[in-house]
């Protein structure tokens, strides 16, 4: 009985094993998304029934934006209370160990994500690959309002994204893959590498993916998630995220990952050998797109370096202190 409940429980612990939280959590997510996301759509149905929304109800931009923050909420309180009942842990231990450095290091993400994409714009420009045809492009709404709700909606992808496949999935791959021949260490590495790959494989289905793409976005997996191994937060993965995801589309008229992302400061007409620039997947479908990536690894490495005074992975990710069950 003992060996069969170990199956499922580790003893030592005192929580359930690490495929099993990851199942549970992933179940709990799916029912509170699904309702939230159905709840809201009625109560906006309804609200507009009545008349109450201002201009005669949400335009489709609006509607999705709160569609979005919804999702963003559900996201968040899912992962809470998956850490309160399955992981036993704190909420902060995700990677929201909120102070200045918190913020400087999501400031530094966010300028790298920008500073990447002007890099690959300006040589695909520089290349004749590019041509501009028009400047703060809007489609449906005033150009500043149909900006904002795409920045705000990226913000929501980075939170999302970034809380689910680094603060949850990578960590607890971490802890239930530190097994004595691995070790802290090697468990944290194949963590890091095995949620890049699922990283990489949920965006296989998106418009205009190939396995080039998908191969590619795993890398930009392993871009996203050497922040959080290498720091412990969620600070530069989440401002990276933003950064890369809105210049990309929004200010470069690339398409991100696949999808036009709508209004934006510049829109061109692309060009150029599809395996440089990643055609109508956008950069990170592209040679050049994979290039900055790594340019971007090698810039995150010497961030953490000059402002934590070394690079070490933080294999505390796969361990499970002792601390971690008395505080919860």
């Amino acid at each position: 009985m003992t060996l069969i409940l170990g199956f499922f429980w580790n003893f030592d612990q005192h929580r359930l094993r690490a495929f099993w939280r990851l199942v549970l959590t992933l179940l709990l997510m799916a029912i509170l998304v699904g309702m939230s996301q159905v709840a809201t759509a009625s109560l906006i149905d309804t609200l507009e029934g009545k008349g109450w929304l201002p201009g005669g109800g949400l335009s489709p931009q609006a509607y999705n934006t709160v569609m979005n923050l919804v999702l963003t909420a559900v996201t968040v309180l899912s992962i809470f209370l998956a850490g309160l009942s399955f992981d036993r842990r704190p909420f902060a231990d995700f990677g929201f160990h909120f102070s200045s450095h918190w913020w400087i290091d999501f400031t530094f993400g966010l300028l790298l994500g920008a500073g990447l994409m002007l890099l690959i714009f300006g040589v695909e420009l520089a290349a004749g690959w590019i041509t501009v045809t028009e400047f703060l492009k809007a489609y449906q709404a005033p150009f500043w309002a149909e900006v904002g709700g795409m920045f705000l909606l990226f913000i929501c992808v980075g939170v999302q994204e970034e809380i689910i496949s680094r603060g949850y999935l990578l960590r607890n791959l971490a802890e239930g893959l530190n097994l004595k021949f691995l070790g802290p260490r090697g468990a944290l590495l194949l963590a890091y590498f095995l949620s890049s790959l699922v990283f990489g494989a949920l965006h296989f289905a998106n418009p205009n993916a190939s396995l080039t793409s998908t191969l590619f976005i795993a890398v930009a997996g392993l871009f996203l998630g050497l922040g959080f191994v290498l720091t412990g937060e969620l600070a530069i993965p989440i401002g990276l995220h933003i950064g890369w995801n809105f210049f990309q589309g929004n200010v470069f008229g690339f398409p991100v990952s696949g999808t036009l992302a709508g209004p934006t400061f510049i829109a061109i007409r692309q060009g150029g050998p599809a395996w440089l620039t990643g055609a109508a997947f956008g950069p990170e479908a592209g040679v050049l797109g994979l290039a900055a990536i790594l340019l971007g690894m090698a810039l995150t490495v010497v961030w953490v370096r000059r402002r934590y005074g070394g690079v070490t992975l933080q294999t505390a990710l796969a361990e499970y202190p002792r601390k971690d069950k008395e505080t919860v």
